[in-house]
């Protein structure tokens, strides 16, 4: 058992695991990639994937709890999207209430096309006709039932003025191993 004053029985200072875990995370974050080619002096950065600008609606068109069917991010068989104006505040939501999303309408779980199984009164996609799962849109598409292990992938949208633009995504499309690569 670690002392509180950071000390064996014997008095010798000892580290604690998470001291220790700190410290090598520290040191591997400040480590110079020398030994790789054309890697000198440089620091790694995450490659950022850059989607199509794609224009999918006009906000001044929905009507609330009505999904509009969309593809994106390509004309991919695997595409269908559905946006809709929840009338709630949602996570990652557009407009003046912040209740437009989207999301790709694939079940993550064994790929179930959900883009008619819209459920007003609970703000839900599904249940996927192959094994009941369910999703919250209210809260960026998690799972709320059913056998899916990752949340439904979101469509980023951006508003310009009364335009809905699908700009991006977050999370990958089911059956895909890269989103634009389908």
């Amino acid at each position: 058992m670690e002392h509180p004053d950071n000390t064996n029985k014997s008095g010798i200072g000892c580290v604690s695991r998470r001291s220790f875990l700190k410290g090598g995370a520290v040191v591997g974050g400040t480590i110079v990639l020398t030994g790789i080619p054309g890697m000198e002096g440089k620091a790694l950065a995450a490659e950022m994937t850059h989607y199509p600008r794609m224009l999918i609606g006009r906000l001044s068109e929905l009507k609330a709890n009505k999904p509009v069917k969309f593809k994106y991010p390509d004309d991919g068989k695997n595409t269908n999207s559905v946006l809709v104006k929840l009338g709630v505040p949602a996570g990652g939501g557009i407009g003046s209430g912040g209740d437009v999303v989207a999301f790709n309408a694939l079940c993550t779980h064994m790929g179930g096309n959900m883009s008619s199984i819209y459920k007003p009164a609970d703000q839900a996609m599904g249940p996927c006709s192959f094994h009941q799962s369910t999703f919250d849109l209210t809260r960026h598409g998690i799972i709320i039932g059913g056998h899916a292990t990752e949340s439904l992938p979101q469509v980023l949208l951006e508003l310009d003025n009364d335009d809905i633009y699908a700009v991006g995504m977050i999370g990958l499309i089911y059956g895909r191993y890269d989103n634009l690569k389908g």
